[in-house]
């Protein structure tokens, strides 16, 4: 299923935890996958990757293949000892339109990827090298902190962390997103009046104990 520009912008208005929620709590990507940088951002359609620990190889093969404004999404089995993604494939991602990385895996080059707001997200960092020999998978269903990744899935990243959205419930998923902002700015104006949370969602009362101060 092909997604407009327009439902790509739409959803990145909101955050990971929101559209988390609005998913039915779906798609919650391991927290220890994070952003990178202070503000990093990333909405688009995901292109998977996987390859082995340590050889890098399917990563350029990936950036030469994704589309722009798609966001790559890759698993180096969770290995953290060699930084898989720099910035060299940061620069070529970028020069092709590329929205971002999200990797089960090890980065470097931190502060040039900084320098150049490539959002990245990802388990960690490491000074270590890769070989580029070894042929992985490109477009096939992968794991990635403990959820499966097909290409053309929605990958949100935002402060909150990442969450990875069906393509085929969406524009489901956006109509609740949207109603959940509507839902809470009504609660922000209620607590803004004096209003308690216990009163506005009718939370179990607490009754203090007989006896006590």
């Amino acid at each position: 299923m092909t997604i407009s520009s327009e439902l790509i912008r739409q959803l990145a208005e909101f955050d990971a935890a929101t559209l988390y929620e609005a998913a039915g709590q779906r798609g919650m990507v391991d927290p220890a996958i994070k952003p990178m940088w202070h503000g990093a951002k990333v909405c688009g359609a995901a292109v998977t990757v996987s390859f082995p620990p340590r050889d890098n190889l399917m990563l350029h093969h990936a950036v030469a293949v994704a589309e722009p404004g798609s966001v790559l999404v890759a698993t180096a089995e969770r290995y953290q000892y060699a930084g898989a993604w720099g910035e060299v494939l940061s620069v070529a991602a970028q020069s092709r339109g590329i929205a971002g990385l999200v990797i089960d895996g090890a980065v470097r080059d931190i502060e040039a990827i900084t320098g150049l707001r490539f959002p990245v997200f990802a388990r960690g960092l490491a000074i270590g090298a890769c070989k580029k020999e070894q042929i992985g998978t490109l477009h096939q269903p992968i794991d990635v902190g403990g959820v499966t990744v097909c290409s053309g899935d929605i990958v949100v990243g935002t402060a909150d962390g990442v969450v990875i959205l069906d393509s085929r419930s969406i524009e489901q998923i956006l109509r609740e997103a949207i109603a959940r902002r509507e839902r809470e700015a009504g609660i922000f104006r209620q607590l803004r009046a004096g209003k308690t949370t216990i009163e506005i969602l009718n939370l179990p009362r607490w009754n203090r104990p007989a006896g006590t101060a």
